[in-house]
């Protein structure tokens, strides 16, 4: 074929029989059966994604109803002949008896009528009058009301394929009359099963992780996926290697991924910003990049719970496995939180490149264990894993151990900074530098009993919230007192009212009388009192904030 006249790769590789079908096995099991057995439907409706072949299905449909074999004689089959003129004829889009429509540019009650009065005569030169209407939730009420009856009871010779990308949209009236299929979205292993077939046969070289950044890229669509091959075979213009593929799209190399999340391992933020700047001199599309963190956390994340989810064929599953390791789970579901949540703020952000920055700051930000210090944590220390039910009271046969606070006199010094008194709690838990889950787990806490003691302290606390006090989050807290003190500190939990106040009871009655305070000098304001007086202007309850 002349260079000139060249058809695009999705054009040229439009399945034309159901056994050239890729992806959609379920619909034509369906179809391939009811044409053998002859028990055929009025009327269709093929839902999906775009590219996952719905008018190509409808074409194959069209030649099966009106095939006549090589001999002229055949009937209809599910294997059409490709060789007869109603096949050639449907291939080459000049079928008389073949009607594509477009609902978008057609979708007036007007439109509809003129279609159902054609729909009336016999077909010219085929066995069935096959109309296909593409995009069909366009259609106007009035046009759906128009075709309720003939779709429902239409001539023998006339056969309805509709096909939308959003039926939930369609009347339920006009579903009900139908059968409906739905097309499934293309995995990424047979899109690029399907790209190394095409290109073999197009005798193109390329790499096989080249496709499956395509394949990904086409989000589950086979015609994006060979619109994006064409593209790459002209932007490569030779191999289609991995690099140029990337380069096309403005997509992210794995590497650059596993660079951002071994700087927040190490939190090391001065790297994890040149990242952010190597990107940016790359021209990468810093929304794409956090789609694909988004989705390589996901894949940490399913891996820590079930690590056989890794596939071999994966280029990064090494990377994963390591990750897996070096992340706590908790890590990969705040990381992953963020990363899926930061992308609409990108638009909002001065400019891409700094949206994505500061997503990667809030990582290491909020971090569990700590802001990005350079500090070394200290080793971990036991603590007892707290229960949704209550825990029983720590009781000794003395049964006043529940008494006040039992200081005890120090003994041989085990640390030369350990603490010898029962500290302040409520300022020892401001002080300490956690965040997130951690620190609203200091903050609803209260301290009940300090024992200090050569080995180390064990520091008894209760708190109203026991679903704070995952293990992971007590662990954490252990590890921050023991690095204040100097020395090992366990962690007792015991779950039960307070009987003083929680640094976050404080804040709240600090909050309070602010607030009273604050709506005390607006009611006192002169001008407040004016305009309520000339103009019976009130004061919303609760309006008020402090400053």
């Amino acid at each position: 074929m002349d260079d000139m006249t060249a058809l695009a790769l999705a054009r040229s590789w439009r399945p034309k029989t159901f056994s050239e079908l890729v992806g959609q096995d379920h619909v034509v099991k369906a179809l391939t059966h009811a044409l053998d057995q002859g028990r055929l439907h009025h009327a269709w409706l093929f839902t999906g994604t775009r590219g996952v072949g719905k008018t190509t299905i409808a074409r194959i449909m069209a030649k099966a109803l009106n095939c006549t074999g090589v001999d002229g004689q055949g009937k209809m089959t599910s294997e059409p002949c490709g060789k007869c003129p109603a096949c050639l004829e449907i291939d080459a889009g000049r079928f008389v008896d073949y009607i594509e429509m477009d609902a978008a540019s057609n979708r007036g009650v007007d439109d509809i009528a003129s279609l159902l009065e054609k729909a009336a005569y016999a077909p010219s030169n085929g066995r069935y009058k096959v109309y296909m209407i593409d995009e069909v939730h366009m259609l106007t009420n009035h046009a759906f009301n128009a075709m309720l009856k003939t779709l429902e009871e239409p001539p023998e010779h006339v056969k309805f394929i509709l096909a939308t990308t959003d039926p939930q949209k369609i009347p339920v009236t006009i579903l009900s009359r139908c059968l409906q299929f739905n097309l499934k979205q293309m995995p990424v292993p047979l899109i690029v099963e399907h790209l190394e077939k095409v290109l073999a046969a197009e005798k193109v070289e390329n790499e096989v992780n080249a496709l499956r950044v395509l394949a990904k890229a086409a989000q589950g669509s086979m015609r994006d996926a060979l619109s994006l091959t064409d593209q790459a075979i002209a932007y490569a213009a030779g191999k289609v290697t991995e690099e140029s593929v990337r380069g096309m799209l403005g997509t992210l190399d794995d590497a650059y991924l596993v660079r951002i999340l071994d700087c927040l391992i190490t939190k090391d933020g001065a790297s994890l910003l040149a990242v952010a700047n190597e990107m940016g001199e790359r021209s990468m599309s810093f929304s794409l990049a956090l789609q694909d963190l988004s989705s390589l956390l996901q894949k940490i994340a399913a891996a820590q719970v079930v690590p056989e989810s890794i596939l071999e064929d994966w280029p990064e599953a090494s990377e994963i496995r390591r990750l897996a390791t070096q992340l706590t789970k908790e890590e990969a579901q705040l990381f992953y939180q963020i990363t899926i949540t930061s992308r609409p703020d990108l638009s909002l952000a001065p400019d891409e490149q700094t949206g994505f920055a500061m997503t990667l700051l809030r990582m290491l930000a909020f971090r569990p264990g700590g802001a990005g210090g350079s500090a070394p944590s200290a080793p971990p220390v036991a603590s007892a894993r707290p229960s949704s039910a209550p825990a029983p009271k720590v009781t000794p046969s003395a049964p006043a151990a529940k008494a006040a606070p039992t200081p005890v006199a120090p003994s041989a010094p085990a640390s030369s900074v350990g603490p010898a008194e029962r500290p302040d709690w409520h300022a020892l838990m401001r002080q300490l530098p956690v965040k997130g889950l951690v620190q609203q787990l200091a903050f609803q806490t209260e301290l009940q009993d300090w024992v200090d003691s050569a080995a180390g302290v064990k520091a008894t606390i209760v708190t109203p919230m026991p679903q704070l006090a995952s293990e992971a989050s007590v662990a954490r807290l252990a590890d921050a007192l023991t690095t204040h003190f100097g020395k090992p500190i366990k962690i007792l939990i015991e779950k039960g009212e307070v009987e003083g106040k929680t640094v976050a009871k404080v804040d709240a009655q600090i909050h309070q009388e602010k607030r009273m305070n604050a709506e005390q000098m607006i009611a006192a304001d002169p001008f407040i009192q004016q305009l309520q007086k000339e103009f019976g202007a009130t004061v919303v309850g609760g309006s008020v904030k402090p400053l």
